[in-house]
């Protein structure tokens, strides 16, 4: 065995910088963020290495930050101010309480229509098995506050102790408004209440607002219609609220836009310093799910808003445990080694349909990638919005 052969693959670092402000030049504390801890922690900078940049301190430093007020004035103008349903919105204190409460102070009624047993993401309101024993079919039963009540009593969220029925119902009617919770799966089914329509879904936005205008609907809006312009301070053109996270009580931090030149500069910066060409991504939640709570972590729109060009599509990946159990079954030791290296070093640059790669994960690198980041930074108090990952596009021959 060659003295100089990697016996490391991939690692991840989470990299400490200063606290981001608005109006910092983000890209140079980035850049001078990596190369600091490369010579403090006494790493290489490699080509192909990855940084990876939280979305928050991109917002951040953008200041793309929203009001309530904000949010209220730009329901009203598209939905009419007056009943307004706000269906399939995630239960959450961070992701949707603040936008909730603008949204509420936009109209005179709402009619919240919740998704059940669970939200988009997979907050649990009521276990399946409890819609079991009540007999109750959720593709086709729409049940009202006080049915649900009847059936399922009051829960509160395994993990955050909430009830979250009760908690949105109580912030719509301390902003002003009405408030009619109802429970249904099918988006027509808020059409009963009233035919302007805020649809508050993530990932099935698209089919959701279709459905509804093709029933009907006088106004359809998503979330991503909201604010997807200024009004007085932040907006995401692209993503509107969604993506949007609490920062006070009465503002939200908007989903980051525009951020492909910052990936460039940060790219750019460390080419001049190290000679080295690195990947470069803005990252929000990853794209797994938590198999007890059954919670899927994915609440932002898209895992990476912006990523340079070398992180474009999916993984080329040869499984290993198939070639060694399979093509080479015969061999061991360095007959196996030198057989396996080989059919890496001649594989093909697409590998759909090869059953030597079935197993490997057809997702894209953002999304592989994001979701390392994620699970590396943590969304607490570890103070690394910075990822710095090496190694993860080397194999078995690097």
């Amino acid at each position: 065995m060659a003295n100089n052969e990697r016996r490391v693959g991939t690692i991840s670092r989470g990299i400490r910088c200063p606290i981001i402000r608005e109006g910092d030049d983000l890209a140079a504390i980035v850049a001078d963020s990596i190369l600091m801890a490369a010579e403090s922690d006494g790493f290489e900078i490699r080509d192909r290495d990855v940084i990876s940049i939280t979305e928050s301190i991109v917002a951040r430093a953008q200041g793309n930050y929203a009001s309530v007020d904000d949010i209220a004035a730009d329901v009203r103008a598209k939905l009419g101010g007056e009943t307004v349903g706000v269906i399939f919105p995630i239960l959450s204190r961070n992701r949707f309480a603040i936008c909730l409460r603008g949204i509420a102070k936009g109209a005179k009624k709402i009619v919240l229509m919740l998704s059940y047993p669970s939200d988009e993401v997979g907050n649990e309101l009521v276990s399946l098995d409890k819609l079991d024993e009540a007999g109750v079919n959720p593709y086709s039963d729409v049940l009202t506050l006080e049915r649900y009540r009847e059936l399922f009593g009051y829960g509160v969220h395994e993990f955050t102790g909430v009830d979250y029925v009760q908690y949105y119902g109580d912030l719509i009617r301390e902003c002003g408004a009405e408030v009619e919770i109802i429970f249904a799966n099918h988006p027509k089914a808020i059409l009963d209440y009233t035919d302007c329509v805020l649809t508050c879904d993530i990932h099935t936005r698209a089919r959701t607002k279709r459905i509804l205008k093709a029933a009907g609907a006088k106004a359809v809006c998503g979330l991503d219609d909201i604010l997807n312009a200024p009004i007085t301070g932040g907006y995401n053109e692209n993503y509107g609220l969604l993506g949007s996270n609490k920062s006070t009580e009465d503002t939200v931090k908007l989903f980051p836009r525009d951020c492909r030149p910052l990936v460039l500069d940060v790219q750019e910066r460390i080419l001049k310093a190290t000679g080295k060409h690195v990947e470069v991504m803005v990252y929000g939640d990853g794209a797994f799910k938590d198999p007890k709570g059954k919670i899927w972590e994915l609440a932002d729109p898209v895992v990476s808003p912006a990523f340079t060009d070398g992180l474009v599509g999916t993984p080329n990946e040869l499984k290993l445990k198939y070639l060694a159990d399979n093509d080479f079954k015969d061999l061991s030791g360095e007959d196996l080694k030198k057989a396996i290296s080989e059919s890496i070093r001649a594989k093909k640059d697409n590998l759909v349909g090869n059953m030597a790669s079935q197993g490997t994960t057809p997702r894209q690198l953002t999304d592989l990638i994001g979701s390392l980041s994620d699970l590396t930074s943590g969304s607490g108090d570890k103070g690394t919005p910075i990822v710095f990952i090496q190694g993860y596009f080397d194999n078995y021959t690097s």
